[in-house]
């Protein structure tokens, strides 16, 4: 059985050992090891990288007790030399050390349990089961916590029996009954944990809060720690300096200036809509004027669904007939009519007849809209509709 060398130093990088086994398995070549610091996937924390002999590592399992090894290729030589990827740990480290000191300063604060962890390379999370924190409670549980990273207490580990940790103030009991690992955060925590974690709480080097999200029953708190969140700082420093420049203001201003900046677009907005009326009424007499019995049909080079939509729902309050216009430039078809003639109902027409030029879309007895995937698709169904209605 591999001497699983993470259990007893997570500081351990390098080391000489001997390949004790390979096996052979659909996905690839695995070996055993006299030795490992390679962490399994497991407890919610990822496996380590590294290498072994000079070959990449590509996953770590643990199977059946045993720690099985993924190597790019079959090794030449069972004498090897390994080396752990130490970013990848210590950033393992210091977040899943976070995890638990925010885990335990959230039970403490808002009487929330943690009920599952996520350690991934986009994003870390717990879910505790509370229906809701507010604002309040989170910026007191983001301060205790770091409170806690500044006193670095001490982060140790330590083997007992089912009896000593029934005699221990747990978080929850472990689900194993030889072998427990306990995991303690000096003054916080007494935690069954197999992950590798930071000697002190100062090597977390800090916990921010990101946002949370309301699940089933429970809050899902997004979260980062140590070089993470230095990471995070900077990208959003960065964005903001550019903001801050292109709007030609200080941070401190940035707000004020984004609320004028939306009071001036709303303001726009409504003149544009004003205007956009204006010339719809202007057109749509231009329209009626050049109607050639029931139907109006015109396309347009330049013109979006929702303008084609306003236009036609004016020409058929004023118009007993149909209306169909076509978008180039959207690849779009809108028919519409005020119900007379009764037999042309443009959701059902469209429905039957979409298919045969690639276009999607529906709607109602007065009107129907569809999008296609080429204007030249477009064009093909509103001459194809533009001759139905002429039959008509």
């Amino acid at each position: 059985m591999t001497q699983k060398i993470y259990y007893d130093s997570a500081y351990t990088r390098e080391w000489h050992t001997q390949i004790t086994d390979r096996v052979d398995k659909e996905d690839g070549i695995y070996v055993t090891l006299a030795e490992t610091a390679f962490y399994p996937h497991g407890g919610g924390q990822p496996c380590d990288l590294g290498q072994i002999g000079g070959i990449a590592v590509l996953d770590v399992i643990s199977e059946d007790g045993e720690v099985l090894h993924k190597l790019e290729r079959a090794p030449e030589q069972n004498d090897v030399d390994c080396q752990i990827d130490w970013q990848r740990r210590f950033d393992h480290m210091q977040q899943h050390s976070g995890q638990h000191l925010l885990s335990a300063i959230t039970l403490k604060l808002a009487d929330a349990m943690t009920l599952s962890f996520h350690l991934g390379t986009d994003y870390i999370s717990i879910d505790v089961a509370a229906v809701e924190l507010g604002a309040n409670q989170l910026a007191a549980i983001e301060l205790e916590a770091n409170q806690q990273i500044y006193r670095n207490a001490r982060i140790s580990s330590s083997w007992v029996t089912a009896e000593e940790a029934a005699r221990l103030p747990l978080v929850k009991l472990p689900s194993v009954t030889e072998d427990i690992r306990i995991v303690e955060i000096e003054g916080v925590e007494y935690n069954a944990c197999g992950g590798t974690h930071v000697s002190a709480t100062g090597e977390i080097g800090i916990i921010k809060l990101l946002k949370t999200e309301k699940m089933k029953g429970s809050t899902r708190i997004y979260f980062k720690c140590g070089y993470r969140a230095l990471n995070e700082f900077n990208a959003a420093q960065s964005v903001l300096t550019g903001i801050s420049a292109k709007l030609k203001t200080s941070r401190d201003e940035l707000a004020d200036r984004i609320d004028k900046m939306e009071a001036e677009q709303k303001q726009l907005q409504a003149e544009l809509n004003a205007v956009k009326a204006s010339n719809d009424a202007y057109y749509a007499q231009e329209l009626l004027s050049a109607r050639e019995g029931l139907v109006i049909a015109q396309i347009f080079e330049d013109k979006s669904l929702k303008d084609m939509q306003s236009l036609a729902t004016k020409l058929t309050s004023e118009h007993e007939g149909l209306v169909l216009f076509a978008s180039i430039s959207e690849a779009k078809v809108v028919l519409a009519q005020n119900g007379q003639p009764p037999e042309w109902a443009c959701g059902p027409f469209f429905k039957g007849n979409l298919g045969a030029y690639q276009g999607k879309g529906g709607g109602s007895d007065k009107m129907a809209q569809a999008g296609f995937a080429s204007s030249e698709d477009a064009i093909a169904f509103y001459e194809f509709t533009k001759d139905q209605l002429g039959h008509h």
